[in-house]
């Protein structure tokens, strides 16, 4: 059975969701608790229907109700505690399609890096901003931050969410101007671009990451998802003659 629960969402989120200006998408989509009952939101375009499904066994959870035509889904969860695993199942005339839903996933930054970032003495943020292919809470995916602290929204888009600042709207980090998000699935060689919203609601130019360990070549600029933990080095015997060429001894 699946139980709408609109009624105690604000109308008004809704809508910001559907417009891609909602300031905390966190806040509202994936999984919490109200009333004491574990509550799912979704946002997916084009999905006439979407089910939950269990990820270890695959079996359907629950159907969420679609509570908007642009593609607003919820529903109750029974049994179930606020942060457990799960998959999607999308629906509509052309098919069907699965994926994790990024929303169910805690952050990836901590208080560290927000006081480090914040103060301006973090020394390295080549590892916390950016795009990297991690694995987090078992699942592997990318994780994306960037600096914009005038945005009132920013999203990543790429050819995996057909460039739509609706699916991936990130987590802003406190007082820091820090978005993040980790979008499980994506891999080294993604295309990927940052869409901001000003803060008087004006939607910006999609920009480059500025911290992105890729780029296409010109005429083209998204940025590209690159590895680089596992590159293998091969100036043993260089670093070894400089050593010795620059001792004082």
């Amino acid at each position: 059975m699946t139980l709408k629960i609109t009624a105690e969402l604000d109308r008004s989120d809704i809508a910001a969701l559907i417009d891609a200006r909602h300031v905390d998408p966190f806040a509202v989509l994936g999984p919490h608790k109200v009333s004491g009952r574990t509550v799912l939101r979704a946002l997916v375009p084009r999905a006439e229907r979407l089910e939950v499904l269990d990820s270890a066994e695959g079996t359907v959870i629950a159907t969420l109700a679609r509570i908007d035509p642009a593609g607003f889904f919820e529903g109750v969860i029974p049994g179930k505690p606020e942060w457990f695993a799960y998959r999607l199942r999308a629906a509509n005339a052309a098919g069907a399609w699965e994926f994790e839903d990024p929303y169910r996933f805690g952050p990836v930054l901590g208080e560290l890096d927000d006081y480090l970032i914040g103060e301006g003495t973090h020394r390295q943020l080549w590892e916390k901003l950016g795009s990297h292919v991690i694995e987090h809470t078992g699942v592997t995916g990318a994780h994306f931050a960037v600096w914009a602290p005038n945005a009132m929204r920013v999203s990543v888009v790429g050819d995996f969410n057909e460039w739509d600042g609706r699916r991936h709207p990130m987590r802003r980090r406190t007082h820091t101007g820090v978005w993040e998000i980790f979008i499980p699935g994506l891999g080294e060689g993604t295309l990927y671009k940052y869409e901001l919203r000003a803060a008087d609601g004006t939607v910006l130019p999609l920009k480059a990451d500025p911290l992105g360990t890729g780029a296409e070549l010109r005429p083209q600029n998204a940025s590209v998802i690159r590895r680089v933990d596992n590159f293998t080095w091969t100036d043993d015997a260089w670093l070894a003659r400089r050593a010795a060429a620059q001792s004082v001894r």
